[in-house]
């Protein structure tokens, strides 16, 4: 599986390189991609949600009317949750909606997004690149020269490039992200995904 390798020009280099078959050409599993990015949404919710119960409402804790004999439901306090503006029963309280997935699981559903990716054509090599100043016009740029201005895209470098990730920040659906850090709905979120040249080993590392 090669794939020639293209200059933030747009133009070829002339040269290709050879991609792994075990992570770029294998059987996708969608149900393991499915619980990676269910995995990933749950890690981005903050679980902050907080309802008051009967204890934590500021009230009274008299009891207004007998236990027995009034025909109606049995109730205390003027906090009951039978009342209006008692307290909540089973409202949400703070917590981790995430869970545990299996390493094996989350490798081969960042395998099968690359699989998906690479049958679509939806995967570019790009040869090293790195900009002298922050400047967003350079970034707008190099979206035009490769052709992909106004789609999703993600490029993924080998090390934290502070100037090309500054250049790349105000520009919406364009996302600059680590070899280390790609993950399964990046992927799939991403219309092209631009690997640069140096990041291919680490990838090949991290999932080979």
């Amino acid at each position: 599986m090669e794939l020639e390798v293209l200059r933030v020009t747009g133009e070829s280099t002339g040269r290709k390189v050879q991609l792994n078959e075990n992570i770029y050409g294998i059987e996708p599993n969608d149900h393991c991609i499915y619980l990676d990015v269910n995995l990933i949404r749950a890690n981005q919710r903050q679980g902050t949600h907080k309802a008051k119960t009967r204890s934590e409402i500021a009230g009274s804790t008299r009891k207004l009317i007998r236990q027995k004999g009034t025909g109606g439901a049995r109730r205390g306090d003027i906090n009951s949750p039978v009342l209006r503006g008692g307290g909540r029963v089973f409202g949400p309280q703070p917590r981790d909606y995430g869970f545990k997935l299996n390493k094996k699981v989350r490798l081969l559903a960042r395998k099968s997004a690359l699989t998906y990716k690479m049958r679509d054509a939806e995967i570019a090599i790009l040869e090293d690149f790195t900009f002298d100043s922050i400047k967003t016009k350079k970034m707008v740029e190099v979206l035009n020269n490769l052709k992909v201005n106004g789609g999703k895209n993600l490029f993924v470098f080998p090390a934290t490039d502070t100037n090309v990730v500054m250049s790349a920040r105000n520009i919406q659906r364009t996302q600059v992200t680590l070899a280390r850090n790609l993950n399964t709905y990046d992927i799939l979120n991403a219309k092209k995904i631009f690997i640069l040249e140096s990041s291919l080993p680490q990838i090949e590392e991290i999932l080979g």
